[in-house]
């Protein structure tokens, strides 16, 4: 049996006994098996390991039967010694807290720091949008309101509150989202000046990011993004006919795949393939969506995120309960894609299988996720606050304003606490210090509540995360991926 461990967590406390699975219903390891590798993923230290087939058996007994029960049971297969070294191995592994370890984190999480801090802002610079997808979660742009862009003095002022609520942290992050930004584009440009100026004159600084459908982009704003090194994400859904099925031109009727894809393609040229992701989405109706990501790879781009849409049930696109086995194998299917393309030197990058299982995130990441609601909010083009661009426009979700600052403290408070622990399929659950609970407004808009995660996101991003492992895995034990 091989094993990695994975640094830069703190050992655990080891189980006292023999081992077990489960610690009442919370699962302490997770087997993983892709293309012949065998990988036990132990939950709460973090650390992994590879396993031979008698290892990968005998693991499913260790909890329950007795040595000798192993043994007998066994024996018939495997020869004793061998099942005496795999027992001895897995239970020294035990003993110095990397398989069957104890939580160590929730202390953690309940005598945490609960001062009031923002890191980064979703400025909604523009609740308008010149496509018209057919998926879009915020009505074409308008978010069920009325089309708006914001003001100069708006953005501004929202730049003010983050940097007053920051606290002592040096770095801040700013999104420009929509809609589409970029048919507000003097204002960005305005933006960034005052946030680099007021950030410098605090001591600070502000990492800007823009998410664009790429309709606007021309050289002027190429330009301005490249000298800023603002950070972009470029919406493109892969291959021609999907995108078309769903990314419409706003008045035409027309599919933007012919439009957007040169534009999209000088960008990346302009900034030497760094600093960007084309991110896509996929739908019920391109369930074989890695081919899609190969498209986008083939196109030259070498980072890329294509993410399952989430809808309302009722509609034809959305991804449905009984598609869950068929996206499971199309993950597998990437994978292959995946090393297939990096052996043939033309690596690319895939959001989700980006796993970085030596550092991780930060403990708060790892127990709440994203921070949506306290630490990062979204500011509409009046200047309202809400947990995160997902929640604008929702009755009950208003925070506060740039103006007046947060005013809803309770709102607040519950989502700071929204964290794995609170959330008893979270707490159950072995991918939870990676996905720290899940999307909060995928959540609220499945089961009305934002402390029941959304069954279809957890089971496609479980499934996402043993992919990384296993790749991982790969790249630790050869020089080939």
């Amino acid at each position: 049996m091989q094993s990695k461990k994975i640094a830069g967590q703190k050992k655990p406390n080891p189980v006292d006994g023999l081992g077990y699975f489960f610690v009442g219903e919370v699962e302490l390891i997770h087997k993983i098996e892709i293309d012949g590798t065998k990988i036990v993923l132990d939950v709460n230290s973090g650390a992994v390991h590879v396993m031979d087939s008698l290892a990968w058996e005998v693991i499913d007994d260790f909890c329950t039967l007795s040595k000798k029960e192993i043994l007998t049971k066994y024996s018939q297969k495997y020869p004793l010694n061998e099942i005496e070294e795999v027992l001895q191995e897995i239970a020294g592994l035990q003993q110095n807290g990397l398989l069957y370890s104890r939580d160590s984190y929730e202390e953690k999480i309940f005598g945490g720091d609960d001062r009031f801090l923002v890191k980064s802002l979703c400025l909604n610079v523009s609740h308008d949008c010149n496509m018209r997808c057919r998926y879009c979660f915020a009505g074409s742009g308008n978010f069920g309101g009325t089309r708006s862009l914001m003001p100069l003095e708006t953005g501004e002022r929202a730049i003010d509150f983050l940097l007053k609520n920051c606290g002592a942290r040096r770095h801040c992050e700013i999104d420009f989202f929509g809609g589409e930004p970029l048919i507000n584009f003097e204002t960005v440009r305005s933006l960034v000046s005052y946030g680099r100026a007021e950030a410098e004159r605090q001591n600070k600084e502000i990492k800007f990011t823009l998410t664009t459908n790429a309709l606007l982009l021309n050289d002027e704003v190429t330009d301005f993004l490249n000298r800023e090194n603002i950070s972009v994400v470029l919406s493109l859904d892969g291959r021609p006919g999907v995108n078309n099925a769903m990314r419409i031109i706003a008045g035409t009727g027309r599919g933007s795949y012919s439009v957007i894809r040169p534009k999209i393609s000088a960008f990346v040229e302009s900034r030497n393939n760094e600093n960007y992701f084309v991110r896509g989405t996929f739908t019920r109706h391109n369930l074989d969506f890695s081919r899609d990501v190969l498209h986008l790879a083939d196109l030259g781009y070498r980072y890329i995120s294509v993410e399952p849409v989430v809808g309302p049930l009722s509609e034809e696109w959305s991804i449905k309960e009984e598609d869950l086995s068929v996206i499971f194998q199309e993950y597998e299917t990437l994978v292959r894609d995946y090393i297939h393309c990096a052996n043939e030197g033309r690596p690319f990058e895939f959001f989700h299988f980006n796993v970085d299982l030596e550092n991780g995130p930060c403990l708060p990441k790892r127990l709440s996720g994203c921070g949506a609601g306290h630490e990062y909010m979204a500011v509409t083009p009046e200047g309202d606050l809400f947990p995160c661009h997902q929640f604008v426009g929702m009755a009950g979700f208003r925070l506060g304003s740039v103006w007046e600052g947060v005013v809803n403290m309770g709102l607040v408070s519950r989502f700071r606490n929204a964290h794995i622990y609170n959330k008893e399929t979270c707490r159950k659950c072995w991918a939870k210090f990676h996905c720290g609970g899940g999307c909060h407004a995928n959540a609220q808009a499945a089961n009305k509540t934002i402390l029941q995660p959304y069954h279809v996101g957890c089971e496609l991003e479980k499934k996402r995360l043993e992919c990384a492992i296993y790749l991982q895995v790969l790249r630790a034990g050869a020089n080939e991926i």
